[in-house]
């Protein structure tokens, strides 16, 4: 198994899970991991879970972060360079043949839409060499943006974190309010607004922040916000608005003070940040009023003292039912998430997606989950997400802070090459 991608708070659950399914088959008598996502496997850097306490891989349920170590490492088979196509085709055949040294017959990727792609091209790779192995992905991603399923373990967790976050930062701006004021709360959201989204479930009253919510999906309109910024002081005395990192105006163009700027990750996205820069230069020189800024960067996807217990289970379900799909028969799919019900009588289940159909492809927040104004998400939106954050779970402390886990990391003996080696 291997973790890939940015980290969240509950993708070690997920781990939890396949490690403690696995040991319920007698088929699989080895279960490792890779140190750092692919890459691991491309350099042969592989860890004997076995040699790993009990307890640890039970505190992997509270755990942040990528226990495994992650990684942002891409297959560019769609590349127009054919340096990198080659370089992916050799990528593809080394992993293969770490996984025939190791006799590695089933393959669990937890990751994102990339990670997907990258466990789909492994899987038709060894079906083309006659090799019997079987690959299963695991959901992970905060952004929520995987297609097919109900909804992605980490979610939950992140904007329950946001939302709280929100919360108290709204009651610090109403405290401060003696005068006019506005305050401004940058997530993470590359496309997608899930994220930005899921802070409207900190407004209980209107009176309540977050009173704007900037959503890359929604087009901004300078004019339109102004005027809202405008309206909400004048009811409120002050003003809190959450602002997605990947908002963009008419033009498509990122609002981000720094477009044009950025650097690229390893999966050439765009890295992101300084959008609520931006809007902060629009609220000062067009509302005069003064407003602070907040970007809490990775804090937000790896803050487990606030992990949804339905967020942790979930993730948890999502890894075991990887394998047990595995051991079926099953290979090149996806688990997914399902909810039966509604309210409190919300049932939470499995089902499976082809890993080629999530490959690359993104989910957006639909457009009838947002209010008219393109301000906030409407009951809609809070209907599906308020379930998400529910439950908490119990963390040990030592001396006064959480005590988190970590694997010992006993690498197994290399067989083949050196990664890159003729």
């Amino acid at each position: 198994m291997a973790q890939s991608g940015g980290p969240t708070a509950v993708i070690n659950a997920s781990i939890a899970g396949v490690i403690e399914e696995a040991y319920k088959h007698e088929q699989i008598e080895e279960v490792y991991g890779a140190q750092n996502g692919i890459l691991g496997v491309l350099n042969e850097q592989i860890i004997d879970l076995s040699e790993e306490k009990n307890s640890t891989i039970k505190g992997l349920l509270y755990t942040p972060a990528a226990a495994l170590g992650s990684c942002r490492h891409k297959l560019s088979f769609g590349s127009k360079d054919p340096a990198k196509v080659a370089e992916a085709q050799r990528d593809c055949e080394r992993i293969l043949e770490v996984f025939k040294a190791h006799n590695i017959r089933y393959f669990f990727y937890a990751g994102g839409n990339d990670s997907m792609d990258t466990a789909d091209k492994v899987s038709k790779l060894a079906q083309q060499q006659g090799y019997d192995l079987r690959v299963v992905g695991v959901p992970k991603t905060v952004d929520n943006d995987l297609p097919f399923t109900d909804h992605c373990p980490g979610y939950g967790s992140v904007i329950k974190y946001l939302s709280t976050a929100v919360m108290e930062a709204s009651r610090d701006t109403e405290a401060m309010c003696s005068q006019p004021t506005c305050s401004l709360i940058e997530v993470m959201g590359r496309h997608a607004g899930w994220i930005a989204a899921g802070t409207v479930l900190a407004k209980r009253t209107d009176e309540d922040g977050p009173h704007i919510i900037l959503l890359p999906e929604v087009p901004f309109t300078q004019e339109t916000f102004i005027a809202e910024v405008k309206e909400t002081i004048a009811k409120y005395g002050r003003c809190v608005i959450v602002v997605g990192e990947g908002l963009c105006g008419p033009d498509g163009k990122l609002i981000s003070f720094m477009a044009g700027k950025f650097s690229k990750d390893a999966f050439g996205h765009t890295q992101l940040g300084g959008a609520a820069e931006s809007i902060r230069g629009i609220v000062e020189e067009e509302v005069h009023v003064k407003c602070r800024t907040a970007k809490l960067g990775v804090i937000q996807r790896a803050a487990a003292h606030c992990t949804s217990k339905t967020d942790r289970d979930n993730a948890y379900m999502s890894g075991a039912r990887a394998v047990q799909l595995a051991v079926e028969g099953k290979t090149d799919v996806m688990v997914i998430l399902t909810r039966e019900g509604s309210g409190e009588n919300i049932k939470y289940g499995t089902g499976t997606a082809g890993l080629s159909d999530v490959a690359n492809n993104e989910k957006m927040l639909p457009r009838d989950w947002i209010n008219e104004a393109g301000t906030l998400p409407n009951e809609k939106f809070i209907e599906y997400a308020q379930p998400l954050i529910l439950g908490e779970i119990s963390i040990p402390h030592e001396g006064g802070l959480p005590k988190y886990a970590r694997l010992e990391k006993h690498l197994i003996e290399k067989k083949c090459p050196e990664y890159g080696a003729k």
